[in-house]
């Protein structure tokens, strides 16, 4: 509840607890065993923020957040809560909550995008799990595309780029280094297998704009926004990757505002561990240093989670609001966790916090919170409030009718598909074989031309050495008919000299010996 100006949502023995409103940036922490009441601890500080004006957004994992679109019911256990906590001289009513259903892959609420370069080459390398060496690539693959002004919106995007990038890979190494084909492969192979998980439902336009997460609701009160998580649950990486790269968005989108009366806007944290599964030392370093600065943006982050040392220490070391349920210790380990969460209390001279923490009922939990000063409590043993919201989850038609009736859902319904470079670059693929194909086709013409110019050449030899031949043949029977009629008159006058016969035979033998050797002779002379 938000009252007197403060995040109420404890009970001390009839002394209410709460989080100062200027202290809610500076995080907090939700832990306990499964069953302890956590999300419960959850909705009570949404409700207050949203009752303080305050825009909070919630992974719901679960699917049971989504009651905070309708009123709470009447019981006699809420009635007994009632009467022991004295909540209706605190104007405790049931009441609904302005709320915002969201959806990755736009099935449980509004589509939720962001775009290839948005989402950037350190986080995209998580979500696609590679190695140094290939988020080294990758970053040269986003520095290429950048210099060459080509828009990463989508997967295909990306995909093209990356082939672009292993065909050209020699010219390009020469500017921008080696870039080993098996690296560029292996990602694009990890970009395939994260396409069929659809991540190509996550990256596109519109993207979204974290200032349509800063609403409020007609009345004042911050809106919930609340993100359906169940089916992004089934895949670690991608739901730590999301959450990252929101509160990198939020980070360099907003100005810094240094100390506020009241946050701009809450992020609970679900499954809060997921975030630092199987991650690097960079990408840890990286959350660390977004949960450090980002409460000068006027966020704050709620950190919900079962252990506590499922968080890094650096992180733990940033949570000054701390909520704890039951812990169990049933192993060594169990042991080791329990006493490291009673260590990280200020110690409360009342009791024995490690033993406390493990006799609490489900709905308790030990809380020390920040005091105006920036100061921790002391731990106190606390009754959580009960929410004013329903307990349990809303029907699915009460949750469409909600995201039917949101401008929001009008913006980011439909996906666009504007130029980007997987356009661009199949242009650019389209002209190149256009100019091969006309290459080709001016090499084939050029080919023929000179077969033709060849032929004609042929041709041209074949009719000179025809007429050649011709003239020959021409010239040849002359010289036969000139010799013959030569050597018949000379062989006439021999034989005519001689006489008889024998002259007539002895002149007939000179002539054509005297034909014969005349073309000879000519023959020999052309």
């Amino acid at each position: 509840m938000f009252y007197n100006n403060k995040i109420v949502f404890a009970d001390d023995h009839g002394e209410k607890v709460f989080i100062e409103p200027g202290m809610a940036n500076r995080h907090g922490l939700i832990a306990g065993a499964t069953g302890t009441g956590k999300t419960i601890t959850l909705k009570v500080l949404a409700e207050s923020f949203s009752d303080a004006g305050v825009p909070v957004l919630i992974t719901d994992v679960k699917g049971d957040l989504t009651g905070m679109i309708e009123a709470g019911s009447d019981s006699e256990d809420m009635q007994e809560r009632i009467r022991k906590f004295s909540l209706a001289d605190m104007n405790f009513s049931y009441k609904a909550y302005p709320a915002a259903f969201w959806d990755l892959y736009g099935e449980n609420g509004i589509p939720v995008r962001t775009t290839i370069s948005e989402m950037g080459p350190v986080l995209l390398a998580k979500l696609l799990d590679l190695n140094e060496t290939q988020t080294a690539v990758l970053s040269v693959v986003f520095k290429i595309a950048d210099d060459q002004k080509l828009l990463l919106i989508d997967i295909k995007d990306l995909k093209s780029m990356l082939t672009y990038v292993s065909d050209n890979s020699k010219e390009l190494s020469q500017t921008y280094g080696n870039m080993a084909k098996q690296s560029i492969n292996a990602i694009l192979r990890s970009v395939i297998a994260l396409e069929s998980k659809g991540a190509d439902l996550f990256f596109g336009e519109p993207a979204l704009n974290v200032s349509d997460w800063f609403a409020s609701g007609t009345d004042g009160r911050g809106m919930m926004n609340i993100l359906d998580c169940r089916q992004l649950m089934q895949d670690s990486t991608m739901y730590s990757a999301f959450l990252m790269w929101f509160l990198s968005e939020l980070f360099e989108t907003l100005p810094e505002v240094g100390d506020m009366d009241k946050p701009r806007m809450v992020f609970f944290f679900d499954e809060a561990h997921l975030l630092f599964k199987d991650c690097s030392k960079a990408f840890e370093e990286k959350i660390e240093q977004v949960v450090k600065l980002i409460r000068s943006k006027g966020v704050g982050i709620f950190f919900c989670t079962q252990n506590p040392t499922d968080l890094p220490d650096g992180i733990l070391s940033q949570l000054g609001n701390k909520i704890q349920h039951a812990l169990r210790a049933y192993t060594p380990n169990d042991e080791k966790a329990l006493k490291a969460a009673a260590g990280a209390f200020r110690a409360n001279p009342d009791f024995d916090t490690r033993q406390v923490l493990q006799e609490l009922g489900t709905g308790e939990a030990l809380v020390s919170v920040l005091d105006k000063e920036g100061i921790p409590t002391v731990v106190r043993r606390c009754s959580i409030l009960p929410p004013q919201s329903r307990m349990g989850a809303a029907g699915e038609e009460a949750v469409k009718q909600v995201t039917a009736q949101s401008n929001l859902y009008l913006k980011y319904k439909e996906s666009s598909d504007r130029d980007s470079a997987y356009e661009f670059l199949e242009r650019m693929k389209q002209q190149n074989a256009a100019e091969a194909e006309s290459a080709k086709q001016q090499v084939a013409a050029e080919k023929e031309k000179q077969k033709a110019e060849e032929k004609k050449e042929k041709e041209k030899q074949k009719e000179k050495e025809r007429e050649e031949r011709q003239r020959k043949n021409a010239a040849k029977s002359i010289g036969s008919t000139v010799a013959g009629t030569i050597g018949r008159e000379v062989g006439s006058t021999i034989g005519k000299s001689v006489g008889g016969s024998f002259g007539r035979k002895l002149g007939a033998n000179l002539g054509a010996a005297l034909g014969r050797n005349i073309m000879g002779t000519f023959f020999k002379s052309r």
